[in-house]
């Protein structure tokens, strides 16, 4: 099939993830018929060298790809400077892009899903990203089958070189005329930690690539599409990963069929919004719960 988007996937010292990544991505059905790009990243220390080379050991086999083009860093990047030149590359050739990290499940419908997105969207200014991910909210079936949300989301996303252009990686730039009602808007009514993370970047605690391309799309006014039955499973939230812990809230149940409506209305979904909204609020739990929770993570990383 012509005109499909490339895939690009950032690897780095996970070999599991990273093969059941590639394993499932694989059986997708325009798997064959798709560009795929590996950007390995190198180790940080001589801990992660092992696993890095078992890494670069997996990417090397014979993946079921229309061509597989792998680009080993000689130095480590870190995973945001990494995904920020690889999809900046990538997405300046070919004018759209697909993007998956080594700890990412993809539904066998995905690809299908990002490339229709991309394809139906791709004059549509104010659609700024395709994402793969959705919440386990309640009541899933009164959603649509695909919907508009403000919120860039990074576990799987597919977007094109018009709205890639609006990225920028200078987050005092980006925040230099946000008000209060602003912060209000970019995190849910404050039922997401969003301008959380916007401060700890700010204090050197985290560097996010995520965090920059919601803002640059919030700055648009952008939307994102959704699917109601989501099209990735995160499997990095066991501790493994350098910015994952152990949580099950994220789980969901991957799509079994593909989306076959897309709103003509480019606008927020209201009841979307409501209900990724309670999401947001409740997804912790309540005392009880969250002690479980937190005595589960401490334990686990004794």
């Amino acid at each position: 099939m012509p005109n499909l988007a490339p895939i690009v996937l950032f690897v780095y010292n996970r070999p599991k993830h990273t093969r059941r990544t590639l394993a499932a991505l694989e059986k997708n059905l325009l798997a064959k018929d798709s560009l795929l790009y590996i950007f390995s990243d190198a180790a940080k220390n001589a801990d992660a060298v092992e696993d890095v080379n078992k890494v670069r050991a997996i990417i090397r086999e014979p993946w079921d790809f229309k061509h597989i083009t792998i680009i080993e860093r000689h130095k480590n990047w870190g995973l945001a400077n990494n995904v920020i030149d690889g999809v900046s590359k990538v997405i300046q050739e070919h004018g759209s892009v697909i993007v998956l990290e080594d700890d990412l499940e993809t539904s066998p419908y995905a690809l299908t899903y990002f490339n229709d997105g991309l394809t139906r969207y791709a004059a549509e200014e104010r659609v700024m990203e395709i994402s793969g991910y959705m919440y386990p909210v309640q009541h899933p079936r009164r959603l649509p089958k695909s919907f508009f949300f403000r919120v860039a989301n990074s576990w799987g996303w597919a977007t094109w070189k018009r709205a890639w252009d609006h990225f920028n990686p200078d987050i005092e730039e980006l925040t230099k005329n946000f008000k209060r009602r602003d912060i209000k808007r970019f995190s849910i009514d404050g039922k997401e930690n969003f301008w959380k993370q916007v401060k700890e970047f700010k204090a050197g605690k985290i560097n996010s690539w995520a965090i920059r391309w919601y803002l640059s799309v919030f700055k648009q006014n952008g939307l994102v599409l959704y699917p109601r039955h989501s099209m990735i499973q995160n499997i990095g939230t066991d501790g493994s990963g350098t910015h994952s812990d152990l949580d099950n809230v994220y789980k969901v149940e991957l799509a079994t069929a593909k989306v076959k409506y897309f709103p003509t209305e480019i606008e927020e979904n209201k009841k979307a919004y409501d209900a990724i909204k309670y999401f947001y609020a409740h997804r912790k739990g309540n005392i009880a719960e969250r002690i479980v929770r937190y005595l589960i993570k401490r334990f686990s990383k004794k």
